[in-house]
């Protein structure tokens, strides 16, 4: 069970960010995220975006540093990974 967050590196809002997800559970995502002050509308089905400022505090507080390919990886191997099909129909 884990956290996991990678760098921020996606640009948009004047910002970077970067994805926060779990490897077990949405439960857990969210509860993780309330519980360092993330709103729930940076939640994004599968993960939270988060701005780069927050990400060494997220690190701090237990979540798991990793590249972007592991998480995806790591992501996709829990079953929670949503995938473009499935926003593009949803």
């Amino acid at each position: 069970m884990a956290i996991l967050i990678d760098d921020a590196r996606w640009p948009a809002h004047g910002r970077l960010w970067a994805h926060l997800v779990s490897d077990t559970s949405l439960d857990e995502l969210h509860a993780f995220a309330a519980a360092n002050g993330l709103p729930r509308r940076g939640f994004d089905r599968d993960h939270y975006d988060v701005p780069d400022r927050a990400v060494d505090q997220l690190i701090a507080a237990g979540a798991e540093h990793v590249s972007g390919g592991e998480l995806v990886r790591r992501l996709i191997a829990s079953g929670l990974r949503v995938t473009a099909r499935e926003r593009r129909e949803g």
